[in-house]
């Protein structure tokens, strides 16, 4: 019986390595000093207080894959703010043709082209949450209490954030096609009581813990028919074509549940 425990434990160990990808750049991770903000945000999208004026953009965004695949078509960025009541995050798209379809929170939202969130408090790689969101402002929210990879239904779908604020806006014309639009931007302020469910780190932070994040957006291959956009169909698999994945720090692998790739925010007093 020991035996066969210790087979069994060893063969169920294989199985998950050997359906484990392995990221295949080197880990290097990217620190961003997240200032205190002095004035409470308007959370309307519009990434235009002072507070968001004197605070740098992060890095451009990048493939999922890191070098091992071309640029992004699309310039994407971010910035991140603090107080005592929220954690503030903006993020600029640049984007010719915006378009959303999904309007029901939980909707699973990168069905569309979208901008993501991943934010684990205490860097242990448990216990972290997923935020997603579209041109519609329409967001899922959810708690993974491990990376997808490591246990079955890691998911927990129902977690909503209490006292969750996001809005969009749009530079240009959503869901109109035939026009050029320029970018959408987006502004959310997750409050501090959310992580303090998830992770015994204090929240707000204290001046210059780390807290570990990462952003993505993805963006599909679209065309036009009948004045409504489509996603392309490969005609060999006859699905769509995949997603791109661009994100501030890359994986090394199509795969964003891979919290220890992710990189360090910093949080300063002023």
């Amino acid at each position: 019986m020991i035996k066969q425990t210790i087979f069994t434990l060893f063969f169920n160990a294989l199985c998950l390595a050997q359906a484990t990808q392995v990221p295949v750049i080197e880990f290097s991770p990217r620190k961003y000093l997240c200032y205190r903000s002095p004035e409470t945000l308007t959370i309307d999208g519009k990434i235009n207080e002072p507070s968001w004026e004197r605070v740098e953009w992060t890095d451009d965004f990048v493939d999922i894959e890191g070098s091992l695949k071309p640029v992004p078509r699309f310039r994407t960025r971010a910035k991140m703010l603090w107080d005592s009541n929220y954690f503030y995050i903006g993020a600029i798209l640049y984007e010719p043709d915006i378009w959303a379809t999904l309007k029901n929170r939980d909707d699973i939202i990168f069905y569309d082209n979208d901008f993501e969130i991943f934010i684990d408090p205490d860097g242990d790689t448990h216990g972290y949450c997923e935020f997603e969101m579209n041109a519609f402002n329409t967001v899922w929210d959810l708690l993974l209490i491990q990376p997808y990879r490591d246990i079955n239904k890691a998911n927990i779908h129902g977690w909503d954030i209490k006292g969750l604020k996001s809005d969009v806006a749009i530079n240009g014309t959503l869901n109109k096609p035939g026009d050029i639009d320029s970018c959408w931007t987006v502004e959310i302020a997750f409050p501090w009581e959310a992580f303090k469910e998830i992770s015994a780190t204090e929240a707000p932070p204290k001046n210059d813990d780390q807290w570990r994040i990462n952003f993505s957006r993805v963006e599909w291959q679209t065309e036009i028919h009948n004045d409504k956009y489509y996603k392309i169909i490969n005609p060999v698999t006859g699905k769509p074509y995949p997603e791109d994945n661009w994100v501030w720090s890359p994986q090394g692998v199509v795969n964003m549940h891979y919290p220890e790739m992710w990189d360090m925010f910093n949080s300063q007093l002023k």
